[in-house]
């Protein structure tokens, strides 16, 4: 695509520090604009992800930005001092949220309890600092919901990003104003079909599109690449399918999304 032709577009979450991207981030970052893709949002997993990303943008001011926070897999790894570097992090530009946090019962890499406890921490220094949230739910709903619901009304912006799950689940987010993250798991015929009637609720204001690269390559990508590796030059593609679905042109959706995106991250 060209940029001159293409819709703009925001991918909210690209994982740029994985060593997938180590070879050609360059040459990634050149496809993204050529898509139409003009900024990018890397999370934090670890303090050492969020200030390798905080790196990056610096390395690419206009183009990246990031967040910082600690992943609720890596929670056991959270502590008092985590809680202060993440607060000093929160003090560079290119961060324009905290996160990723929030609960994932499905793999359990920490235990529930340290990933509520470093939830709760993340929840409240959000509320501390005004900072916009990015989160991450997986089997873990009612206790998410719980939390999030506790701290809502001293929250600025929260998304739960890489949503996948049912209708209760996404009404229930919509009801605390959350924001809706959609990723390239609407073209998976075997998992993502239950998400395509599911997008035409979001509203336009809480709607924003991601990658979630090098990860969750669409699998209704014709041809299909050579490479498993997703990249945010891909994110047209998934724009496209959330568009269909949603009864609305790429161009239309792009624009909202795209707002939408810059007024969460006040980019």
């Amino acid at each position: 695509m060209n940029p001159d032709t293409s819709p703009e577009l925001i991918d909210i979450a690209v994982n740029f520090t994985d060593k997938a991207f180590a070879p050609d981030r360059r040459e990634v970052l050149a496809r993204a604009a050529d898509a139409g893709v003009t900024a990018v949002v890397i999370p934090g997993s670890t303090l050492a992800e969020s200030e390798a990303a905080l790196e990056l943008c610096q390395q690419h001011p206009r183009q990246l930005f990031c967040t910082a926070g600690i992943h609720p897999h890596y929670a056991r790894d959270f502590n008092s001092d985590s809680l202060i570097s993440l607060k000093e992090l929160c003090k560079e530009p290119a961060v324009r949220a905290l996160g990723e946090t929030g609960l994932d019962f499905n793999r359990n890499f920490s235990t529930p309890e340290q990933q509520l406890r470093a939830f709760e921490q993340q929840l409240e220094l959000a509320c501390e600092t005004g900072m916009p949230l990015l989160m991450h739910e997986r089997d873990a709903h009612q206790a998410f919901i719980e939390r999030v619901k506790a701290h809502r009304d001293h929250l600025s912006r929260a998304v739960l990003h890489c949503f996948t799950g049912s209708r209760e689940a996404l009404f229930a987010c919509l009801d605390l104003d959350l924001h809706i993250g959609i990723t390239g798991w609407i073209c998976d015929e075997r998992r993502g079909e239950h998400l395509k009637p599911l997008v035409r609720n979001i509203p336009a204001n809480r709607l924003m599109l991601e990658t979630d690269a090098p990860y969750l390559l669409p699998r209704d990508l014709r041809p299909k690449p050579k490479s498993r590796r997703n990249e945010p030059c891909l994110l047209p593609h998934v724009a496209q399918r959330v568009a269909d679905c949603r009864g609305e042109t790429l161009a239309q959706l792009a624009a909202a999304t795209t707002a939408t995106a810059r007024a969460f991250f006040d980019l």
